[in-house]
């Protein structure tokens, strides 16, 4: 998972990035870019929450967060740096040390995480409309990102209610029994892509297990957080307890992972974020959980539902408009069905609506950032350049000129050693190499840094558990797209990441176990210098 780091400069006149003509018959467009977006109430500008108020930056200074569709400025959002992140640790901190959130029942706090649920539903149509305008997320999809972030609040607030210790029994010399308990402070640091969802993922748990946190959303989505700050503060949680510093990685975010009154560090976003994230909080001996980047594989077996696995193939790496983490960004097909399942892939491809993302029959939106286009866009270029045969799309759609728009796009014929092949590209491009066998298959799953996610279609039962269970990454689908049950752990091998979060793993990250000792009897001490 990409993540956004550049500084907007003269965000108003950034423009739509180069790129060549768009050719014919290439993708849908739906509407022009934004018609609807006069419909949503443009936020006043963005400030921080810190210690139960919404606070502008100490020194003043703000940012522009850009409407995709256009590239013209939203609203300015409030720059924090060092000073603000200490301002919003120490708050945390109070809060953890002094205040009562730490020291409540877990029922006292499942009940203030529904009245957030409640609020957040109460709100849903708003929050969508704010996450299609900072992200370009199509509407339908965004309102399916908010009431999954209503969802992650009750299901936590349910878990934490449920969450029990464990009980050791030595004869009748001893009863053994562990106890979960807050960490601290927590340092939240989420990516620009899906912001509103994935901060709930983070939030939530962090709450329910009694830590206080500070919020660093990415700079390229802002809006949602300020919005999730409003609900908290408007239900009353305790000052303190939840803070929100919005800025840049190199300033806010770098003051948040190295401050030494931080105890925990939950970062998504790029792998190379992440190593610099570790090396800098190492003198301050956080832990950490990192959800990376991904490169998943779906491995499509001659015998599988052909249509099925298209459908899947499809939308699991064009929904979102591209950038996510667990997208199929790489087809992996055996090669009696090879050309004719990339075909039916890109035939897909080829007829997906790209437009306003405000439009309901939208799939595919623009890309978050010009920057970020630009990426993308170079990727397609250098598939080109390695050799790679461009299926379909790869250009900028018609009549969409102002934004980021990018067609729907298919690479075939892709080698292990091309770029296109090994790195993350996070945009609705997806990449497709033969194999002749099940050895051969799991090679190429496997031959890659990264081990987020995979999928796996075969109607031999055996033979998928067996090559589900022998690919490298830490969520595995067999004839199945990305469905999440929310108690399971989420989280990657190798370069996608550290520690697993979901259900009850989240508490093993967002609390201490502690275990108490009981003895039951007189049990023997030795009488160290009694004689």
């Amino acid at each position: 998972m990409s993540d956004a780091r550049p500084r907007v400069e003269g965000a108003g006149a950034a423009g739509r990035a180069m790129e060549p003509a768009a050719g014919q018959g290439a993708g849908q467009t739906v509407g022009a870019a934004a018609t609807q977006a006069a419909t949503v109430a443009v936020p006043r500008p963005v400030s921080h929450y810190i210690d139960g108020r919404f606070v502008p930056g100490r020194a003043g200074r703000v940012f522009e967060t850009l409407n995709p569709s256009t590239n013209r400025p939203i609203t300015t959002v409030a720059e924090g740096l060092a000073e603000d992140v200490d301002a919003a640790v120490r708050a945390a901190r109070r809060a953890f040390d002094e205040g009562p959130w730490p020291r409540s029942s877990p029922a006292e706090r499942a009940r203030m995480l529904l009245r957030i649920a409640d609020a957040i539903e109460d709100r849903a149509e708003e929050i969508a409309h704010l996450e299609v305008l900072d992200t370009g997320l199509p509407i339908t999809q965004a309102r399916g990102q908010a009431a999954r972030a209503a969802e992650n609040f009750r299901f936590f607030a349910r878990r934490i209610q449920d969450l029990e210790g464990q009980a050791f029994q030595v004869g009748d010399r001893f009863l053994n029994y562990t106890i979960h308990k807050p960490v601290g402070v927590a340092g939240l640091i989420t990516p620009w892509n899906t912001p509103f969802m994935l901060e709930t993922w983070k939030v939530a748990p962090c709450l329910a297990a009694g830590n206080t946190c500070v919020l660093k959303p990415a700079e390229w989505s802002p809006l949602t957080a300020y919005k999730l700050a409003e609900i908290i503060h408007e239900v009353g949680l305790p000052p303190g307890v939840f803070n929100v510093v919005h800025g840049f990685g190199e300033t806010a975010g770098a003051a948040l992972v190295a401050h030494p009154l931080v105890n925990l560090i939950s970062f998504t976003g790029e792998t190379s974020t992440g190593k610099a994230i570790m090396a800098n909080g190492a003198a301050t001996l956080k832990r950490y959980s990192f959800e990376l980047g991904g490169k998943s594989p779906v491995v499509v077996f001659a015998d599988a539902d052909f249509d099925r696995a298209v459908d899947a193939a499809v939308f699991g790496v064009f929904s979102l408009n591209g950038e996510r983490c667990t997208a199929g960004s790489r087809l992996l097909v055996e090669a009696s069905i090879y050309d004719r399942f990339v075909a039916a892939v890109a035939e897909r491809a080829s007829r997906i609506r790209v437009g306003d993302p405000f439009d309901p029959a939208t799939e595919l939106g623009p890309l978050i950032h010009p920057d970020h286009w630009a990426r993308v866009y170079g990727y397609v270029r250098a598939g080109r350049e390695e050799g790679a045969r461009l299926v379909t799309g790869g250009r900028r759609p018609p009549g969409l000129e102002e934004g980021n728009y990018l067609e729907a796009t298919v690479f075939a014929d892709v080698t292990r050693d091309m770029r296109v092949f090994q790195e993350e590209i996070f945009g609705p491009v997806v990449v497709a190499t033969p194999f002749r066998d099940e050895a051969e298959a799991v090679r190429l799953a496997n031959d890659v840094r990264y081990g987020l996610a995979a999928y796996v279609w075969t109607r031999d039962v055996q033979r998928a558990h067996r090559v589900g269970q022998a690919i490298d990454a830490g969520m595995v689908w067999l004839n199945s797209q990305n469905v999440r049950d929310l108690r399971t752990p989420f989280g990657g091998m190798k370069d996608s990441g550290i520690g697993r979060e979901g259900g009850d793993y989240s508490f093993e990250f967002y609390c201490e176990r502690q275990v108490i000792h009981v003895a039951l009897g007189e049990h023997p001490i030795p009488r160290f210098g009694a004689g």
